[in-house]
């Protein structure tokens, strides 16, 4: 493959990149409500079986734009909004231009115009942000990251996919989690996209690939011994009656239920019970339940924390994937089963009985990390590296030392080096 790239390399040098992309936001509280995200419509699936040969491509595409200088940066204290006028909205133009967001033949004027809001709108559908039309500290943070952080981005993620065994079959799911959204796919396409809520920075979401198996309505929830120890172990100390109120229950090795106020909740050793919640209303997990077996005993499931979803910041869990619309992913993961269409689903929550229902055909499932990606309608796009991932050396595919020695033989000379990158450990803990 890199000889191949390498061939492309001198037409990729006397083009700019037949691309856009895509941000995820700053990780910083806000004062006021971000408007809600619009969930792309495209039935270009983000993982397929062409992913890694158009990231690949991408990475081709930015190496020659750093050969020629990358794109300038705007001033911190830019005012860019339609209607105004002036150098800057010149210097965002040429920005936009750089990466196609802007056609070239809009290149020159000072104004901003419907035509220059259009191509903000673009660059911020692509980067994962709100598309006002207008650039915002975000927007313009996103503006502003150089060519080598989005090439390192593009690398990052190839290494990873490249290292990942998803199975593409006729029908299956990806979760890519830097950008917070799950696709089900079936005949190469994009049948539907999912507001989802991942892991916390600091209870990451693990990447994985698993085959889903059931779908579980009322589930209970087994809470996790992390949580158990950071939450809510801590939190009966306080209260007492914590327990009683979540309608949980401590139950022995035998699965047995034990009084909580025989427990010694001050204890530092490791505690011989695990702690239940009933299935009903105040449940974790909500009213449904997606079981994919994995080794890291995450899933995907409901909540009772919906206002989650209407944020632009979705990294709340403590590991698991929440979804905005479960019952809706489980029809059609539940399509090939016999008697479980919609109504029955409905039907056998309402009833409250805990119910395994078992797929006639598991489904394959990925849980990616692409903070860069490339898809079949010709876009880039880039989410943030929320969980540092991305500070971590390339192992597999990274094909941009060749490119960039090829260009240096041709008299191009890079315009920055890679600084040395740290690894960073973490940990995955299951959510609620």
């Amino acid at each position: 493959m890199q000889k191949a790239l390498i061939a492309l390399l001198p037409a990729v040098l006397m083009a700019t990149p037949a691309a856009a992309q895509h941000e995820e936001k700053a990780l910083a509280p806000r004062a006021t409500p971000a408007p809600r995200l619009a969930m792309s419509q495209s039935p270009s699936p983000t993982v397929d079986e062409g992913t890694i040969q158009r990231i690949s491509a991408a990475m081709l595409s930015y190496t020659a734009l750093e050969v020629q200088g990358g794109w300038p940066t705007l001033p911190a204290n830019a005012k860019l909004a339609p209607g105004v006028k002036g150098p800057d909205v010149v210097l965002l133009r040429r920005r936009l231009v750089i990466t196609e967001d802007l056609a070239a033949a809009s290149a020159q004027g000072e104004v901003y115009d419907d035509v220059l809001a259009a191509a903000v709108r673009q660059f911020q559908f692509r980067h994962g942000l709100a598309e006002t039309g207008s650039v915002g500290p975000r927007t313009l943070a996103a503006l502003n990251v150089p060519v080598q952080k989005r090439l390192r981005q593009l690398a990052a993620s190839l290494d990873r996919l490249a290292a990942m065994d998803v199975k593409f079959a006729q029908r299956y799911v990806v979760v890519n989690l830097p950008a917070a959204f799950a696709e089900t796919i079936e005949s190469d396409k994009v049948v539907h996209r999912y507001v989802v809520v991942v892991g916390k920075p600091d209870r990451p979401s693990p990447t994985l690939t698993a085959q889903i198996s059931a779908v579980n309505l009322n589930p209970t929830w087994t809470v996790p011994l992390s949580i158990m120890k950071k939450d809510v172990i801590p939190r009966m100390r306080k209260d007492p009656s914590y327990l009683e109120r979540m309608h949980m229950r401590v139950l022995d090795g035998q699965g047995r239920e034990i009084d909580p106020r025989s427990v010694d909740w001050n204890s530092v050793s490791a505690p011989n019970f695990t702690i239940r919640q009933d299935s009903g209303p105040g449940n974790a997990l909500g009213a449904l339940r997606i079981d994919m077996p994995n080794a890291y005993s995450v899933y995907m499931h409901d909540t009772n924390h919906k206002e989650f979803f209407s944020a632009d910041y979705r990294f709340q869990s403590s590991g698991c994937t929440r979804v905005e619309d479960p019952r809706a992913l489980a029809t059609w993961l539940l399509a090939e089963t016999p008697g479980w269409g919609r109504h029955e689903i409905d039907a056998g929550i309402a009833r409250g009985d805990r119910t395994d229902i078992r797929l006639t055909r598991k489904l394959p499932v990925a849980w990616v990390y692409l903070t860069g990606w490339a898809t079949r309608d010709g876009l880039i796009h880039f989410r943030d590296d929320v969980y540092g991932h991305d500070d971590k050396p390339a192992l597999v595919a990274d094909a941009r030392p060749r490119v960039a020695s090829a260009a240096r033989a041709g008299g191009f000379v890079l315009q920055s080096a890679d600084p040395e990158p740290q690894y960073k450990q973490l940990s995955y803990l299951d959510s609620q």
